[in-house]
């Protein structure tokens, strides 16, 4: 192996490390924001500051940041559909569901992506027999990590439950402005791409906040604060820019790792940090959710016949 093979090799290996761990500690970062700041003014804070500050970037780097108006338009509808409504609906669903359940079931997201790409918009001919498996084993796992809150009738229990299907409309939203920024993002830097999008979500996750009187129940403590920094810092711009090295530089089979690897990683931190429990439905219905994931993630891979295009990121973390 050459110097330069094995200088490449250790780039991909800590592009990946970037992306696991920080896209999968965001869910954690999120649980902890929201603990001093209501969901609407973490993410609008969180998103207009990364918004902005990547602009910036861009445009002292040389990448393209102008845009025309039709243009900012469906920027915006991609951002709030990832954004505004994906992201915000994960923030307010910690609220009542623990970080490592979050992550599971915001990792069926590449099962609606397949659906739609399949069924609605039509880009693949056929989905392959491991893709029809991956679909229903995803919503028999979804089941088994449900069944705790659906057989709980207690107030505790339907909050739970209630916020663990809000996180399915979650993924389905983020799915959607997935499969839309797909074909409406052509043609613009995906950085610059991805730095509208954040700063136009941010900006109304701010604007519905200040209506719906979010900000007499924040509390900016240090703790707060640096939940938000280190969103902004390791979750959209470190974990992003690995990312997108990485679908440069990488088969899209192996950086697709990512959607069943973070909610590991979110399980695993949420353990650790915040004490989550862990029961034997957790387990199984992890263990079922990643490997339907794989699966999926494999069969949308072979149905794009090796293109590789700018690909929008899973709803824990988000462009951002």
């Amino acid at each position: 192996m050459t110097e330069h093979s094995e200088h490449k090799r250790l780039r991909v290996v800590i592009a990946f490390s970037l992306v696991y761990i920080f896209w999968g500690s965001t869910y954690l970062g999120i649980r902890i924001g929201i603990e001093h700041l209501p969901p609407l003014v973490m993410t609008g804070t969180r998103f207009t500051i990364a918004g902005v500050l990547m602009l910036a970037y861009c445009a002292t780097n040389g990448r393209e940041i102008r845009i025309s108006l039709p243009q900012a338009v469906r920027l915006a509808v991609i951002g709030i559909l990832l954004l505004t409504m994906g992201n915000t609906i994960l923030a307010w669903a910690e609220l009542s569901v623990p970080t490592g359940l979050a992550a599971l079931i915001v990792a069926v997201t590449p099962l609606w992506m397949l659906i739609l790409e399949t069924w609605v918009f039509r880009s693949t001919d056929r989905v392959s027999p491991a893709g029809i498996l991956g679909l229903v084993l995803g919503f028999a796992g979804i089941t088994v990590l449900l069944w705790p809150q659906l057989m709980n009738t207690s107030s505790i229990g339907r909050r739970e439950l209630l916020g663990s299907l809000s996180l399915l409309g979650g993924s389905f939203c983020w799915s959607v402005g997935s499969s839309v920024s797909k074909r409406w993002q052509k043609g613009i830097d995906p950085f610059s791409a991805s730095a509208w999008q954040m700063a136009f979500a941010g900006t109304i996750n701010l604007l519905l906040a200040l209506l719906l009187g979010d900000y007499a129940h924040a509390t900016w403590t240090t703790r707060g604060v640096a939940a938000i920094a280190y969103l902004i810092i390791f979750g959209s711009w470190v974990g992003f820019s690995a990312f997108i090295w990485l679908i440069q530089n990488v088969p899209m089979s192996k950086v697709a790792t990512y959607a069943y690897v973070n909610p590991v990683v979110a399980v695993f931190l949420g353990w650790l940090v915040l004490h989550e429990h862990i029961d034997g439905y957790i387990l199984a219905g992890s263990a079922i959710i990643v490997v339907a994931v794989s699966l999926v993630t494999r069969a949308e891979i072979k149905s794009q016949r090796g293109t590789v295009e700018h690909q929008p990121l899973p709803l824990g973390e988000t462009c951002d």
